[in-house]
């Protein structure tokens, strides 16, 4: 999501990013570390919102990035694509061969990730500008509330800049949104409907009762350097510019939409555009790093979703639950373990997870010797996210200003006991904050992959962080507490079906409620509808990651340490799955 700053916003960084080349000329002949460094300096200049959120970069420069939003239009994003074209081409000049391992695992991940911006481009148009789950809707206020950091009166001062620009960048949204809708891509009825309620809610209460005027207002209550008449000042100021700029900005968007809905259907897939087939085998290379087809997914997740529920069902019928279908007795077995939908009930559920978290770094201990030193954190999401949002993992930035940020929505589906511990264990220890906290501060990467300025590979972090999932029941975590194993099982089995639902979904012309009635909330099929092929990327992850390790293990017998191993795998960092492999290989050449 991407696109040009309004001139008064943009022209100190994307002057400076178009002079870059010439200056970084003569870098490239030094090393390719250079170019890595120069590259991805030049690449992130024009990503001022993912800047913020890594502290890419320090002093005056990233103060400058502060007050700056990353451009959402058309125009913007070609230039990105152009610009991953000239890092194909310039990275192309280098010898792998002469290259360390480590700088040609590097050269290896920077072309994997610009061929997918480039190679994804043709199929852009099917990413929806504004959606309920990551449209510009929901990430500039999440860039505000979670990101930005407010610690000082010029962070407040950045705050309040970048939150002027908020209109532009929507508009920027909305203007793409009616170009794709005159170009007859519209995303389904049942999105526009689920956007438009979120974006509603969003605009509901008063100005002053924003998220982004009450979160600004909390965090600047722990700001020292701005006394009282000066804070209440700041906040006056976010709240007008919420009235005259955000909400009108919102309710132009809301009215777009609902121009739309007359248009739009309810065929849910990618399937249903000319070129769907071939978006869709993208996607899955994408977000797989893998050959594998559309059925060939399907299947797999089939056989998984048997074997789950066979393993399941003893354990249900060990604790006297025999009655109904695996899912009945599951579903009968969450309304148990629920909390109260109050806001005792929501407290009680934040309190727990921190609790989790505590006793998971204690039960890491025997399988982790390097940890990350940031901590992390579980928040709630604010209540308009509520009915949308999975749970989430924010990186912590390079500078450790902020820990990692586990985010859970408080909708009535997840104010449950069942499955929370291995939700917990998937989202922060030791899943993704273990991975991608140590990424971060391993200062041996080149910085690119600290911060994945390019973007991820889904396969390997989410692939690590249901991999976690499963260490913690083979590692005894569960001993004791078999609606625990069973919420793990769980958690499993409902990213095998994913496998099923999303292939289903995009290939298989599955309607909607077809993959509802499969066993997928539908907030998460209409996740899976705006984000084709993403959920198919944690269990070829995981089951990768399974296999190699295994593979390590029957190869080094005795030798074998799942420390040395986690080791291997997570400051590797990430990479393609066939790099991974191979970096196994070399590890487990090492050790013998």
């Amino acid at each position: 999501m991407t696109a040009l700053l309004s001139a008064c916003a943009s022209a100190p960084a994307l002057e400076a990013a178009r002079a870059a080349p010439a200056a970084e000329g003569a870098r490239d002949a030094e090393s390719v570390d250079a170019f890595f460094e120069a590259y991805s300096d030049q690449w992130m200049r024009r990503q001022p919102s993912a800047a913020t959120g890594s502290r890419y970069f320090d002093g005056e420069l990233q103060q400058r990035m502060d007050r700056q939003l990353t451009p959402l239009t058309t125009q913007f994003r070609g230039e990105t694509v152009a610009l991953a074209r000239e890092g194909l081409e310039r990275l192309a000049r280098f010898d792998r061969a002469a290259m360390s391992d480590d700088e040609r695992v590097s050269a290896e991940l920077l072309e994997w990730l610009l061929r997918n911006h480039v190679e994804g481009e043709r199929y852009s148009g099917y990413q929806y500008p504004l959606n309920q789950f990551g449209g510009a809707n929901v990430g500039l206020p999440n860039l505000m509330t979670v990101v930005h950091p407010v610690r000082s009166a010029g962070d407040a001062e950045n705050y309040l800049a970048r939150l002027r620009l908020f209109d532009a960048r929507m508009g920027e949204a909305v203007q793409r949104s009616r170009e794709l809708a005159a170009g007859g891509i519209l995303p389904p009825r049942f999105i526009l409907e689920a956007t438009i309620a979120q974006m509603r809610q969003f605009v509901s209460p008063e100005p002053a009762g924003n998220p982004l005027v009450t979160t600004f207002a909390e965090r600047l209550e722990s700001v020292d350097q701005v006394d009282e008449a000066a804070r209440q000042a700041l906040v006056e100021e976010a709240t007008g510019i919420v009235a005259d700029g955000v909400y009108p900005a919102w309710r132009e968007a809301i009215a777009t939409l609902e121009s739309q809905r007359a248009d739009a259907t309810d065929d849910a897939g990618l399937w249903r555009f000319e070129d769907g087939a071939a978006a869709y085998a993208q996607r899955l290379r994408q977000f797989t790093s893998t050959d594998l087809t559309a059925r060939q997914i399907h299947q797999l997740g089939l056989r998984e979703v048997a074997r789950i529920e066979a393993e399941m069902d003893t354990i249900l019928r060990s604790i006297g639950r025999t009655e109904g279908s695996v899912r009945e007795r599951i579903g009968r077995l969450k309304a148990d373990l629920a909390y109260p939908e109050t806001d005792q009930g929501r407290a009680r559920l934040m309190a727990d997870i921190d609790t989790m978290i505590a006793d998971a770094e204690k039960r890491s201990d025997t399988l982790f010797d390097i940890r990350p030193r940031t901590p992390v954190i579980a928040r709630p999401y604010p209540e308009y996210r509520w009915a949308s949002a999975a749970a989430s993992y924010t990186a912590p930035p390079l500078d450790g200003s902020r820990p990692g940020v586990y985010q859970m929505p408080l909708r009535k589906d997840r104010l449950t006991n069942f499955g929370l511990r291995t939700l917990v264990y998937h989202e922060t220890v030791p899943g993704h904050h273990f991975q991608i906290a140590l990424s971060v501060e391993n200062q041996d990467l080149p910085k690119f992959r600290q911060t994945r300025a390019f973007g991820g590979i889904s396969a390997f972090s989410e692939g690590w962080a249901l991999y976690a999932e499963r260490l913690a029941a083979e590692e005894g975590w569960y001993d004791g507490d078999p609606e625990g194993l069973l919420g793990q099982l769980d958690a499993e089995l409902f990213r095998a079906r994913r496998l099923v639902a999303d292939t289903g979904l995009h290939a298989m012309r599955w309607t909607r409620q077809q993959a509802i009635d499969y066993g997928i909330p539908p907030s998460e099929v209409d996740r899976y509808v705006v984000m084709p092929g993403q959920a198919t990327s944690y269990k070829v992850g995981q089951l990768e990651i399974i296999r190699l390790r295994d593979k390590a293990r029957d190869a080094l017998g005795e030798r074998f340490d799942p420390r040395e191993f986690h080791n291997r795998v997570l400051l590797t960092g990430v990479v393609p799955l066939t790099v991974l492999e191979r970096e196994i290989d070399a590890w487990i050449a090492e050790r013998q």
